[in-house]
């Protein structure tokens, strides 16, 4: 299994990178093109696409169908966001670049908060 930041240097994006390592360590089938969107930001700076593809992945996951259902998904990603922005104050792109956060730690270290995270439930 190669690091998520590994396919970032194969020319995926953050997002996609992020959804490429989830599908092939757990063996799911979440479409990259999903991510395609996301990278830089959302192409602007705004939230980090690897932190955003990790909230998606959170959804694909364990999101609901029914409005009648409890949103555990929304449970997951506050506290996916929690980690994120402990770690650096921030998950704004533009402000992660600012602070000389390369795209792969962020996408390695959101990675990894994705799997704790996800473990903890």
């Amino acid at each position: 299994m190669l690091r998520a930041s590994e396919y970032h240097k194969q020319g995926y994006n953050c997002a996609e990178s992020m959804i490429k390592a989830y599908n092939e360590e757990h063996n799911t089938n979440i479409p990259v093109s999903l991510g395609s969107g996301m990278g830089t930001g959302l192409g602007v700076g705004s939230l980090c696409g690897a932190v955003n593809a990790a909230a998606l992945i959170v959804g694909y996951l364990r999101g609901r169908e029914d409005s009648n259902e409890a949103n555990e998904a929304r449970k997951i990603a506050k506290e996916l966001m929690q980690e994120i922005n402990g770690k650096y104050g921030t998950s704004i792109c533009k402000e992660l670049k600012q602070n000389k956060v390369s795209c792969a730690e962020i996408i390695d270290n959101s990675y990894e908060a994705l799997n704790k995270v996800l473990e903890i439930k």
